[in-house]
Formats: C-alpha cells, structure tokens, sequence
C-alpha cells in the first residue's frame, strides 16, 4: 500500500509512534509519506521506501497565525493526486482529522476516496479537544474519519465520554522496539556519569506542566536523603524547564542532577538506569514508562489514565496516587536499597514490555487499514 501518515515532529508520544508506525510499515514493503511541519524526530536515518513532506505555510500580514490546517489539506490532496495514496493516517485529532476531513471533501469532488484513519493519543482528547472552542470541531471530525482508532482503553471510553462519537473505536496500543529498547552494556558511560557507582535515576518527558517533572526533583532528594547514593538524569526539554532547575536549587540537589535535553539514543541512558519516575497527571498509555520497562528498568508511577495497565503494581514497579511524593519516595527507595526486590521487579518490566513488540502492533495496524479500505469501497458511493 502507498500510506501517508501526518503527525506532529515534535519529541513527545504522538510524534514518536507516528514515526516508528511508519518505519515499521516501510520495513514491511510499504511505501509510506510522512506528511508535517518538519522532519519527524525518530525520522533520523535515510530508509527505503519512506518519503518526507515538508508542510510549509506562507506568511502574510493578513493573519496573524499562519492556517497550518488549510495548507496541510492542500498538501493532503496534491499527495493524492501526484503519488496514488490508499490510506491517510493522522495522528492527534487537533488539527490533523479536521484537515484531513477537508482534504477528503475535495477530493470527493474530483471523484478520488481515500480513506481516512484518525488515532487518538490523549491531550487531543482530554486537554485540547475539551477546550470549548475547540469540541464542535473535533467531535465532528472524529466522526467524518473512515476508521478511528485509540492507544488505550481508558483513552476509548474518555473519547465516548466526552464527545458525541458515532464511530466505532478500535484500540491499538502503543509499542516498542525490543530489540532497540534492550539494555545493553554501557558500563563506560555509566562510569562517566557516576564515577562513584551511584544509583541513576531517570525522567523523560517533554517538560510541559502535565508531566510534573518537580515532583520528580522532590521524590528524587527524599531518595538522597535516605542515604540512597544516586544521580537524577532529566532527558528532554520544554516551558517547565526553568521551574525543574528552580526546584533543583531549592532542595539543594543540583550537583545530583544532570539536565541531558533531548536525546535520540535514549535506549542508552535507559540501559544505565535502575529507575524510571513518571509522576504525570495525564498520561493516557506512558510510552517513555514502556520504553524504560522495555530496557528492564522498573518504574515509579502516578496511576492516572492507561499506566495502571501498563505498569503493574507490585510486577513491573509501583503505582501511585496523584501527587502522593511520599509513596513514589518509600517505593523508590525500596526498590534501589533491595537488590533481590529491584533483579525481580526489572525482569518482569522486560517481559511486560515483550506483549508490545513492535512487529505485533504494526501488523494490528495493517489489517485495520484492509478492513477500513473494504468496507469504504464495499459502501455505496455517497457513503
């Protein structure tokens, strides 16, 4: 199939499973396109079958914030009419689904179908999309797509609980790389960072407000004041980043932290780590929490949205209520003071990781664009 995937380029879940669904797609013969505003962050190499489109909007004094969505529709349409496209995926409903219904419109008039496949990934939902303005405008064309799909259960019923959705919604979970995401021998590195065989402790995020990335800093200086010897590995970047380094001087932390910004090899921080704290107040699946389980590293978490699910209470690491510092602390702490208890809990987060293989999901993938695309042209023209 000829798939062009639009999605956000930017270092967060969405952009990431966008990209490597794509990747994963051009592995299996494909040809796909990726269609944003610039190049995909995962998007790092040179690869068979994978085209790149930028999206470019002229700026003129009449408007004040350049129209991405209509530029994007255009883009969408001349991509069809140019390179034969059987399917538009889009990634994160704002504003990619209402473009997308655009282009599908216009291309109805030149007598072309292509079927529209929206997915779902969160803050579209539970942040973005409920905002007043905005709600009309993403109900409506959620239920325009040809097929929709969502990352987790919780994310499913949250869609159908606050929007008017006629469409049915299939869930496809995120995924992972186990064969990229594995640890792996960086002792050398683990040497440069703490040359004092410290405990490493790591976060990963894009650093917006929902991440709660201070509590992070808070959790980690309880750990410090437990005698725990360790080092905090912040990895990425984002508006809340002067707060965390705030929070880092107030507690007195700093020469413990170190601030890595946005790193492409995460699997080889994640290798060095013996804890993963993810403290987020919206968090529909927990891709980076995947991630670190994938490199058999336990993780520390809030129990908001799809990570209870993911992340099993007890197995793979520990679930925490919102905000709750203390309880993320004692588990934290537990875990990196008992040997025994941190060799069992880092196994089973291996093997957790292994039921979202890669190679699984993308097939999952597959067979909804098979199923979408028969029934579209299986339905009556005007359907």
């Amino acid at each position: 199939m000829n798939i062009a995937i639009v999605g956000y380029p930017t270092y967060g879940g969405s952009g990431v499973v966008a990209t490597e669904l794509g990747k994963g797609l051009a592995h299996r013969g494909h040809n796909v396109h990726f269609l944003s505003y610039a190049l995909p962050q995962r998007l790092d190499s040179i690869e068979a079958n994978i085209s790149f489109h930028e999206v470019s909007v002229n700026v003129y004094p009449l408007f004040q914030y350049p129209p991405y969505d209509l530029a994007l529709a255009s883009y969408m349409v001349n991509l069809v009419e140019h390179s034969d496209i059987d399917i538009f995926h889009v990634h994160y409903a704002v504003p990619h689904a209402t473009s997308a219904f655009l282009a599908k419109q216009i291309l109805g008039e030149k007598g072309k179908r292509v079927p529209i496949i929206t997915t779902l990934h969160g803050t579209d939902i539970t942040i973005v999309g409920s905002d007043p303005n905005y709600t009309p405008v993403v109900e409506f064309s959620i239920n325009q797509s040809s097929g929709v799909t969502a990352v987790s259960d919780y994310l499913k019923e949250e869609t159908y609980k606050r929007f008017n959705i006629n469409k049915h919604i299939e869930v496809i979970p995120n995924f992972v790389d186990i064969d990229r995401f594995r640890k792996s021998d960086k002792e050398h590195f683990r040497k440069a960072l703490c040359p004092e065989d410290e405990k490493i402790v790591v976060h990963v995020s894009n650093f917006r407000k929902v991440k709660r990335v201070t509590d992070v800093v808070e959790t980690f200086s309880r750990i410090l004041d437990s005698g725990v010897n360790a080092k905090l590995l912040l990895v990425g970047d984002g508006p809340e980043r002067q707060n965390v380094e705030a929070k880092c001087r107030e507690l007195g932390v700093c020469s413990d932290c170190r601030f890595l910004g946005k790193q492409e090899k995460v699997e080889e921080i994640l290798s060095i780590s013996d804890l993963f704290l993810m403290p987020s107040g919206s968090e529909t699946f927990g891709l980076a929490a995947l991630e670190a389980m994938s490199c058999s590293v336990p993780v520390v978490s809030s129990n908001i949205g799809g990570l209870p699910y993911l992340n099993i209470h007890g197995e793979t690491g520990y679930v925490c209520e919102l905000g709750d510092i203390e309880a993320m602390s004692n588990h934290s702490i537990a875990l990196l003071k008992d040997e025994e208890l941190h060799e069992k809990l880092s196994a089973n987060a291996r093997k957790r990781a292994e039921n979202f293989e890669q190679s699984k999901i993308v097939e999952q993938y597959e067979k909804f664009y098979e199923t979408i695309r028969d029934q579209m042209f299986e339905a009556s023209p005007d359907s």
